[in-house]
């Protein structure tokens, strides 16, 4: 399968503080992959490089042929990067679809001038914008709640409306980071089974990063293991359940040589 997104040598420091050592991975076109590892592994600083939100100290991301480096942080968006972030960035006073609509930034074309006169090709971009807002509500399930004020939700739903602005991009690569923290387990199922007609029904890939094992080692294709800012172990899920490296990042290597002992 071909490469949508490659990570070669990917680094970053803060200070004295190296928080991504050196990490090499890739995403095929089509895949959903996973980047687990305890807190603290790097995780969410990976994906903020791969997103834009920083530049790396050393190494490359090339996305769909795109050295990520060569282009402004402000147009990751518009070139096909979507996503979520652990902390939830909505606007909370908007309604759910006035979120959504945000999304469709990247696609505006009109100028000041054709929105004061809304008619022409602002009119057509709104009703367009509109449509696909309906149709991703719609896919996600969360009609009931379109005109609903953000702050007025539940977390659950909040985390949903999020995945909604992400989707409204048409990004042709997802970032999920932590998509069902503080959820019960039937909006974490929701979840995982939005995930896979994401990547069937709409054909995106999808990266994640996700503390929930269940979900990753259920849906995932590939996961990815960093610990201490550092990748020790890539495979498909059962691959990674069973590298002993894993078990230690996890349990501590004495409780891990333990458990492998007693499964011996």
């Amino acid at each position: 399968m071909t490469a949508l997104l490659t990570v070669e040598n990917l680094s970053k420091r803060f200070g004295g503080l190296q928080a991504v050592a050196d990490v090499n991975l890739s995403v095929a076109a089509g895949e959903i992959c996973s980047v687990i590892g305890p807190n603290g592994a790097g995780k969410t600083t990976l994906f903020n490089m791969i997103s834009g939100v920083l530049r790396p100290s050393g190494g490359r991301i090339v996305y769909d042929g795109i050295d990520l480096k060569t282009l402004s942080p402000w147009r990751y968006a518009a070139a096909g990067i979507g996503r979520t972030f652990q902390n939830l960035a909505l606007f909370k006073h908007g309604t759910v679809v006035e979120n959504i609509l945000t999304g469709r930034h990247t696609h505006l074309r009109s100028n000041v001038f054709d929105a004061v006169i809304f008619f022409g090709r602002t009119r057509k971009e709104e009703v367009a914008a509109r449509q696909r807002v309906e149709h991703i509500i719609e896919f996600l399930e969360i009609e009931h709640i379109r005109d609903a004020v953000v702050g007025t939700l539940s977390y659950g739903q909040q985390k949903r409306v999020e995945l909604a602005r992400a989707l409204a991009c048409e990004p042709k690569i997802l970032l999920l980071d932590e998509m069902v923290s503080g959820m019960n387990q039937e909006e974490t199922e929701d979840i995982a089974r939005f995930v896979l007609d994401i990547r069937d029904e709409l054909g995106i890939t999808v990266l994640m990063i996700e503390h929930e094992m269940r979900i990753v080692m259920d849906i995932s294709d590939r996961v990815h293991v960093l610990n201490f800012g550092r990748k020790i172990a890539e495979g498909t899920p059962d691959d990674v359940k069973r590298d002993p490296a894993v078990a230690e990042a996890y349990l501590g290597r004495q409780r891990a040589e333990t458990l492998a002992r007693a499964g011996a």
